[in-house]
């Protein structure tokens, strides 16, 4: 605290030693050669000395700030990043274990697919209710995916409409519950919204965590001992040198992709900081999504959440009592496959009402690439495109905040980008850890009585750079 109640005293002395500086240099054109360049000596010393002793102070300050906010918000961001390796796969596992062991393939070679309307003509004859999405794939093995809002989904044959599965209901509980934590804290009902500033707060203070850090690591002598320090594992080292080699090491290699990571999360968390994503490129923000708008008329629109809705199916059953209309859609569905090559899934968002533009989601990737979807929105009576926005025809801002919501857990990158997004979340576990083993044994440094008579012992290369690190 006295090195922060000093920074205004600094700054107020810099100033004076620059402009102290300035007029010794006037001075020095009035004085003879011989001793002008004496003088030059001396002031270049004296300033050096006052620029090397502001830079320990203001490294101090950093130093204590990172201390304090890690351990304030330690037990939260080991929580997010101990779920956040549990999340790695989690799309690629549900999928796995939703559909093992179902035949979804053709009854007999060469076998059609039914159209979509007589699929969910099929479905909704022998479930009641009101479906939300219809989801199918490119791959003649993969069954038809049939959601009801948030509540449930089937697994179909997409050749008979037979409803194979309800997915497994193990996994996707055990992910939920993992999700909640990751999320709001393990907050549950009114508690979430609690939960999740918790959430958004650690994220805020893991993201100067990550900056701070960088800073602090950053090796003040270039030699190449001290670099190797800080850079990479080494062996033999006391449990003290030790923590402090893991930590420097981790932070050290993960800085880049955690920054992102952590940013990502803080856009996500903050709808301010979703807002600057689209001011930092020279947009005006989107408005916030108007409550109970239907994703197809937020597709038709060109909404920034008309992919996610039309995917996941988050509308709600509230309308189940009204027929779904189904007139036309098979016809669309075959323009829909014709608009994209090589598309692997597409996901058509069911209208509430007949006259509603007909939404269909094309996707190129795996499911979490924005940049290989696409959107396209088709009039129910004439078949004329409405709406056709692939992601290059989206705007800056809209594209980099897509990225950065799949930034968060790799999945932008695919399968080496979620793998890469577990190992950095898995390092900033070690890294709480490490820094709560480092600032316990600080504590316990302090708390013990001074012994003034103590035998000398020789102190390991990363004890002795802790201790003067700050």
């Amino acid at each position: 605290m006295a090195a922060i109640t000093r920074l205004p005293h600094l700054t107020i002395a810099a100033i004076l030693t620059r402009l102290r500086k300035v007029l010794n240099r006037i001075l020095l054109l009035m004085r003879p050669p011989r001793f002008a360049a004496r003088a030059l000596v001396r002031t270049a010393g004296a300033s050096s000395k006052t620029v090397g002793s502001s830079v320990k102070q203001f490294r101090k300050v950093v130093f204590w700030m990172h201390l304090v906010t890690a351990v304030s918000a330690a037990l939260v961001i080991l929580l997010m990043s101990v779920t956040g390796v549990l999340l790695t796969y989690q799309r690629q596992i549900t999928a796995w274990a939703d559909v093992r062991g179902l035949d979804a393939g053709p009854p007999a070679p060469g076998a059609p697919p039914l159209a979509p309307d007589a699929l969910l003509a099929r479905v909704t004859a022998a479930h009641p209710g009101r479906p939300t999405t219809l989801k199918w794939f490119a791959d003649a093995q993969a069954p038809a995916q049939v959601a009801f809002g948030r509540e449930k989904t089937l697994f179909v044959s997409a050749y008979t409409g037979q409803v194979l599965s309800e997915g497994h209901t193990g996994v996707r509980a055990f992910f939920r519950k993992v999700v909640a934590l990751h999320r709001w804290v393990g907050a549950e009902g009114e508690n979430r919204e609690l939960g999740k500033k918790i959430s958004g707060a650690a994220n805020l203070l893991f993201l100067f965590l990550v900056v701070s850090g960088f800073y602090l690591w950053f090796p003040r002598n270039w030699t190449r001992a001290a670099f190797r320090n800080v850079a990479w594992f080494r062996r033999g080292l006391t449990p003290r040198a030790r923590d402090f080699n893991w930590h420097h090491v981790i932070g050290f290699w993960s800085a880049v992709p955690l920054f992102v990571i952590v940013l990502s999360g803080v856009v996500i968390s903050y709808p301010w900081a979703s807002a600057l994503v689209y001011r930092a490129v020279g947009e005006t923000p989107p408005p916030p999504p108007a409550e109970g708008r239907a994703p197809g008329a937020a597709a038709a629109a060109g909404g920034p959440a008309a992919a996610r809705g039309g995917e996941r199916g988050e509308r709600g059953g509230g309308d189940a009592e009204k027929p779904v209309p189904l007139e036309g859609i098979g016809v669309l569905a075959a323009r829909a496959e014709r608009q994209v090559e090589g598309w692997r899934s597409i996901t058509l968002t069911l209208p509430k009402e007949a006259a509603e533009p007909i939404a269909f989601a094309i996707d190129r990737g795996d499911g979490g690439q924005p940049q290989k979807r696409a959107q396209l929105a088709l009039d129910p009576a004439t078949g004329a495109v409405t709406k056709w926005e692939p992601f290059p025809s989206q705007t800056a801002g809209r594209r980099l905040r897509s990225i950065l919501r799949f930034a968060h857990t790799g999945e932008v990158l695919g399968i080496p980008g979620q793998t890469l997004a577990g190992l950095v979340s898995l390092g900033a576990a070690f890294l709480v850890w490490t820094g709560l083993a480092l600032t316990w044994r600080r504590f316990r440094q302090w708390r013990a009585p001074r012994r003034t008579a103590t035998p000398s012992r020789r102190r390991e290369p990363l004890e002795e750079a802790e201790t003067v690190g700050v």
